[in-house]
């Protein structure tokens, strides 16, 4: 209570609101010493800018303190000058250059103000506005790009990506964040992916951050945080209308279209709207689901029933921006979007069907502070699981019942179907400021969280309505410049949760700054939090329950309620330019994970969920008599990596990239905590760790006035993978998993073992030309030359998607 009082009392704070305007003023060029017109000059944090007039000439009025002013100019690299303006003003000339910049731009992620990338107290990396505009495909493919990132394709509506291991097919430690919005699902936690409702044309720039970053997000930002950041329509007017078409491997045909109106309507008001309709046809594939049949009493492999490979998305978004005074906004956003495509799951592949995401957003800002509400919506009726539907099927045909029978309702009726009618409210206020003459600065905020789950009975506890849980999260972010270019990082939050109880989450960094980088020591926690579906879930008529009380077994052993997963991490890094023409960016990093969030697991049969007796608990106990599947937390493992990029300029309009990443773990195989699958042996086997050791990236790329194209190649070392049901593992004599002994090309005991995923050399291609200001013609290809790889369980081999990108801007 101390901590969120003293947040409270600095929200009060007043220091610096009644300073003065003064002018900072000064020249935008380009590297021949020529004027740009129309170049745009923007302070983030405020949202304050304008544009240079036709001698490349501009004046701004800010407060004094520290600003950081952002020049860009369309086909030049944005520039980033942090200043600290006093009573007198302050002139700033810039040229901008025709290619890749190594002064880089600013960010908003690290800690939640606007900064210098190099600055940053965390590892980060962005996908810049240019690469988004030139790059014809789905952009989440350049995140293939980027260092410290498992990236993989589980589709071809589902690219994905996972930071520092653990990956599952069930994935909820990486946070996704749009516009400062949680976008992730209300019951199961995992990031929206391909159900959220922004559209390519209104992506500014995507960040992520590797590592916890939970300090600033609370749980969740575990692994790592991925941040969407929108175009503001009083910087990007005009209307942009896409559109796609493209094939993949299989001769199956890709088509979207895209809309994006922005208009500034006055000094006051602003609008923009987006749309979004796409339409595919998913690869070729059919999993298998082995089924235990009267028919030869041996378990066999059926392909999935009534499988659907249509593929279908609407998005769209509306923003209304009124600015009473200069530097302060009222932003009001709505979103909508309706998916349909093929999701991977730990047990096989659920159909989604028109599943509907929906958000209320109101945001204010100044400069000072910033306040934010939201409401989220998620619907669908008629998803399943096309395992269990699968498995229901034949029960019906092994029954009596004709193929019309089985395939109705009777293929549902073992709680093969989800259905979800969660809601979710947010709310959050954040001030900051600086103190003690700009040395301290502070953030400061606190937000707050309730879940509203209901799946109508179909996959959680909640037959009485809905599952409700509060969450309070109060945070202070400190940093201080000891001068000499040093800085320290301090950072707290305190998480108080409903059902799993208060976390206190500290951070810590040092930072020095040098003229053109920064090296930076630093230390932070993150915990993952049980998901509702953890706490609350109940599927297969019971067989699978959420663990937000404990068990009682029938040996009178008692399996505690699920609580928090942590991490301590301690990272060193440097990013910043090397040479005039190289640019680094490197970091090691040395995690302690701990009582880790399990996936299911068969703990035996009980007696009571809780106080509850278990037979008015699991619905199918005359069948499972008390057998019950939950998650429980076990263990530790020490993880440990460093991720390297190096970007040289090679000319102007050439630049070429390179990146490695290094994973590993280790453990203590005589501490029995960490025998989670409790066969008497600590192994590989019971972390389930699922990251290639070795990764390498390079790629070159042109940007020219009207021409522009890149090449990108990577390598991913093979790796065994193992999620629930799922595996991906080279033949490992002496081992079984779930029972069953691990062989490659074989059935494992509910899933067939292609054989372990990475391996695999693949190229992707992308290049366009601009035909004029107004109309651009590119071409992406993912998997260049059809490379036949895995990235992904319960999902199709991902082979080559070619796409061809017209886009028209009426300015």
């Amino acid at each position: 209570m101390k901590l969120l009082q003293t947040l409270l009392v600095l929200f009060m704070g007043v220091t610096g609101l009644f300073a003065q305007d003064v002018a900072v003023s000064g020249t935008v060029t380009d590297e021949d010493g020529n004027p740009l017109e129309g170049a745009s000059v923007y302070v983030a944090e405020i949202s304050v800018g304008t544009t240079t007039d036709a001698s490349g000439h501009y004046e701004l009025l800010l407060k004094q303190g520290k600003h950081i002013v952002q020049f860009s100019y369309i086909g030049f690299s944005p520039v980033a000058r942090p200043i600290t303006l006093g009573a007198s003003g302050m002139t700033i000339d810039v040229s901008l250059q025709a290619s890749m910049s190594l002064d880089e731009v600013v960010i908003v992620s690290g800690s939640k103000k606007a900064e210098k990338i190099t600055s940053s107290p965390a590892t980060v990396v962005t996908i810049s506005p240019r690469q988004i505009n030139e790059y014809a495909g789905n952009p989440a493919e350049l995140l293939a790009r980027k260092k410290g990132i498992d990236y993989f394709r589980a589709g071809i509506a589902t690219p994905a990506f996972n930071i520092r291991g653990f990956n599952s097919n069930f994935n909820s430690k990486n946070l996704q964040v749009a516009d400062g919005r949680i976008s992730s699902l209300i019951a199961t936690g995992l990031p929206m992916g391909p159900l959220t409702t922004t559209v390519k044309e209104d992506i500014e720039q995507i960040e992520v951050v590797l590592g916890p970053n939970a300090t600033l997000y609370g749980p969740n930002a575990h692994n790592g945080l991925l941040n969407t950041i929108t175009k503001d329509p009083r910087r990007y007017e005009g209307t942009t209308i896409a559109t796609n078409l493209g094939v993949n491997s299989d001769g199956n045909g890709y088509y979207s279209g895209r809309l994006r109106f922005a208009k500034k309507l006055s000094d006051k008001w602003a609008f923009k709207a987006t749309g979004e309709y796409t339409k595919a046809t998913e690869f070729i594939y059919a999993d298998s689901v082995y089924i235990d049949r009267d028919l030869d009493g041996i378990k066999e492999g059926y392909p999935e029933y009534d499988l659907d490979n249509d593929v279908k998305f609407f998005k769209t978004e509306a923003s209304a921006y009124y600015s009473p005074t200069e530097g302060t906004d009222l932003i009001a956003t709505y979103g909508h979007s309706n998916s349909t495509y093929l999701s991977p799951t730990n047990v096989g592949r659920n159909q989604i069907i028109d599943w509907r995401i929906s958000f209320y957003q109101l945001r204010f800002k100044t400069r000072n502070f910033f306040a934010q509400a939201y409401y989220t919506t998620s619907k669908t009726d008629d998803t399943y699981s096309i395992d269990e539907r699968t498995k229901q099927y034949y029960r019906g045909i092994d029954a009596g019942l004709s193929e019309e029978e089985a395939s109705g309702d009777f293929s549902y009726a073992s709680a093969a179907k989800f259905v979800d009618d969660s809601k979710r409210w947010n709310a959050e206020v954040q001030y900051s400021n600086t103190l003690f003459d700009d040395k301290l600065e502070f953030v400061t905020g606190l937000q707050w969280q309730l879940d509203m789950a209901n799946s109508k009975g179909s996959y959680l506890l909640d037959e009485g309505g809905d599952i409700e849980v509060n969450q309070l999260g109060g945070y202070l972010h400190l940093d201080y410049d000891f001068g000499s270019g040093f800085r320290g990082i301090a950072a707290t939050r305190i998480d108080n949760h409903e059902i799993y109880g208060t976390n206190v989450i500290p951070k810590l960094g040092v930072l020095k700054e040098f003229d053109k980088g920064t090296l930076r020591f630093t230390y932070g926690q993150g915990i993952a939090a049980p998901t509702i579906l953890n706490m609350y879930g109940n599927l297969f008529s019971g067989l699978i329950l959420g663990n937000s009380d404990g068990f009682t077994l029938t040996d009178g052993t008692v399996v505690p309620a699920q609580g928090v997963e942590k991490v301590d991490t301690y990272e060193v890094g440097y990013r910043g330019s090397l040479t005039p023409k190289l640019y680094g960016d490197f970091n090691a990093y040395y995690n302690i994970n701990k009582d880790f969030l399990s996936p299911v697991t068969v703990i035996g049969v009980a007696t009571h969920r809780g106080d509850t007796p278990i037979e008015e608990v699991q619905s199918g106990y005359a069948f499972y008599n008390g057998l019950v599947a939950t998650y429980i937390n076990f263990g530790r493992v020490n993880t440990y990596g460093a991720d390297f990029s190096l970007t040289y300029s090679i000319s102007p309009k050439w630049s070429a990239t390179a990146n490695y990443s290094y994973f590993d773990y280790s453990f203590d195989e005589n501490d029995s905590d960490n025998d989670f699958n409790n066969d008497g042996n600590v192994d590989f086997l019971d972390f389930l760790i699922n990251s290639p050791t070795n990764k390498i990236g390079a790629g070159i790329n042109y940007s020219g006035d009207k021409f522009f194209g890149g090449m990108f190649g990577r390598w991913v070392e093979e790796y065994n993978y193992f999620s629930s049901y799922q595996i991906a593992s080279e033949t490992l004599p002496g081992y079984t998993y779930r029972g069953t002994p691990i062989v490659e090309n074989a059935r494992s005991t509910d899933s067939f073992n292609y054989g372990p995923l990475g391996g695999f050399v693949t190229f992707d291609l992308n290049f366009g030309y601009h035909f004029n200001k107004n109309f651009t013609l590119s071409f992406a290809a993912t998997n260049l030359f059809n490379t036949e790889m895995r990235e992904f369980t319960a999902a199709p081999p991902t082979g080559g998607l070619y796409v061809l990108e017209a886009k028209l801007n009426l300015d």
